[in-house]
């Protein structure tokens, strides 16, 4: 292949995985503000409706970590594309689903579909961009997720506003179908690790497990201000946590292909990144519904004015991503990950102190985003960059779809805290908010203190590719 084939190949990688992986993100949030819409088309409770969110996220969560080694084993592009197919299949049925039960499994399908394409999606874009690249590759990818995830409510606003809840999934459908016509020109068979020869494949049974933990915790989170936390409905759901828990990592220890990659965790900088990508998931989730929740509620914003609100921090949360990739001096993962936490947290510390049930957009809300956005724009590049950076080539799926899941899960129990403070702190106005944002404060910081921890050295800064250079990941390609 000449240089230059090379070179559009490796840019036409890195597009549709940001394009693929900005979709993925985007439905993980986008449904915030159509649960209230949803839950009138179809007559039902808010607590009940609440799973069009929770049914993709734990799939989404669960599935990610034997999705890594899947990508490697069968081919990282060709599990992208099919994960693509499926999600942009299900966002289908969910635009046209008759009923709720039919809407939320094909929530779960697509949540699964999310989790089969974003750890290969960063895993092709690594095995197809040259070492000397990958910095600003990895900067871009993360900065296409984090904005998916920040916009989510801003885009969620506008939909439901203009148009109707249906609509959010429908957007789904071009961009997915252009994905899949495009990515015809990957290599499908080149991105594979050959490990699906030497045995089993990746243990999805785990995986499903895992699935059950994350679901029963939540649930019984979830459950607890309704009917006590000592019920039988938390103690059951308590139970089924950590028994599914203790059999994942039985599974972990057993089985030749894990879902729970339990061996990558011997690299202490993937392992405290796994743990700073959960508080910093928590923190984030929780931020970002919770944004929503207080200017519909306490300051009477409609749907879209509340979208709008978040949009700026997500167009900083976007730039700093693309920003730091380029920048012509190399940032340590640790800088990263402790400067982009302490930020966020001192801007919830900000709005913890500050918020009130008077609007406050331009002196309160616009300052303290702006901040916080650079900090998920760190954080997010700083986590992607020590998880890739931490283990060999031929584990950059696996290592991406374990980090990736630890944020998920992360968010998952965000959101139910957030649920759970609001619901159990007193007070009429901005305290049960007051008390999310402490929240949010103290799981930020605890991700900034495991980035202190890190000690990972920073990508390589852009150089003249010799020969060698310019195809580092031949040996694995088979």
């Amino acid at each position: 292949m000449t240089p230059s084939a090379a070179t559009r190949r490796a840019s036409l990688a890195l597009l549709l995985a940001c394009a693929g992986t900005f979709l993925s993100f985007l439905d993980a949030t986008v449904t915030n503000l159509a649960v209230p819409p949803i839950a009138d088309d179809f007559d039902v409770p808010l607590t009940t409706v609440s799973w069009v969110a929770t049914a993709y996220v734990i799939p989404f969560a669960a599935l990610l970590a034997p999705a890594g080694p899947l990508a490697d084993a069968v081919g990282r592009a060709r599990l992208f594309l099919i994960g693509v197919a499926v999600f942009t299949a299900s966002s289908l049925l969910i635009a046209v689903a008759p009923a709720l039960p039919v809407l939320l499994g094909a929530r779960a399908v697509q949540g699964l579909a999310a989790a089969l394409l974003v750890p290969a999606s960063l895993g092709l874009v690594l095995a197809e961009i040259p070492a000397e690249r990958r910095r600003a590759a990895i900067g871009t990818w993360s900065a296409a997720g984090a904005l998916a995830a920040a916009a989510g409510p801003a885009v969620g606003g506008v939909m439901v506003e203009a148009l109707d809840w249906r609509a959010l999934f429908c957007l789904n459908l071009p961009v997915g179908c252009w994905v899949l016509i495009a990515g015809r020109k990957l290599p499908t068979g080149e991105s594979r690790t050959g490990e699906s020869r030497t045995g089993e494949g990746p243990d999805l049974v785990g995986g499903l497990l895992l699935a059950l933990c994350v679901g029963s915790a939540v649930y019984g989170l979830t459950q607890g201000p309704d009917h006590g936390w000592t019920s039988a409905h938390v103690s059951a759901a308590s139970g089924v946590a950590v028994l599914s828990g203790a059999a994942t990592v039985l599974r972990a220890l057993r089985h030749p292909r894990p879902a729970l990659r339990l061996d990558l965790f011997r690299s202490r900088p993937f392992a405290v990144a796994s743990g700073a990508s959960l508080a910093y998931g928590a923190a984030l989730f929780a931020t970002m519904l919770l944004g929503v929740l207080f200017m519909t509620d306490a300051w009477n914003y409609s749907a879209l004015e509340a979208g709008l609100a978040m949009s700026p921090a997500a167009l900083v949360t976007a730039a700093v991503g693309i920003g730091i990739g380029r920048l012509p001096v190399a940032i340590a993962p640790r800088t990263m990950v402790a400067g982009g936490s302490v930020l966020v947290a001192a801007s919830t510390a900000v709005l913890a102190l500050l918020i009130d049930t008077e609007p406050r957009f331009w002196t309160l809300w616009l300052p303290t985003g702006t901040v916080m956005g650079v900090g998920v724009g760190m954080a997010t590049v700083g986590i992607s960059s020590a998880a890739a950076l931490s283990v060999v080539p031929r584990h950059f799926a696996a290592a991406t779809g374990m980090v990736m899941a630890a944020r998920q899960v992360g968010g998952g129990l965000g959101i139910a805290a957030t649920a759970v403070i609001v619901a159990e702190v007193p007070g009429t106005g901005a305290e049960p908010y007051a008390a999310v944002y402490w929240f949010a404060t103290a799981v930020s910081l605890a991700a900034a203190v495991g980035g202190l921890a890190l000690r990972v050295a920073p990508p390589p800064l852009p150089r003249p590719a010799s020969p060698a250079a310019a195809r580092p990941l031949e040996g694995d390609r088979r």
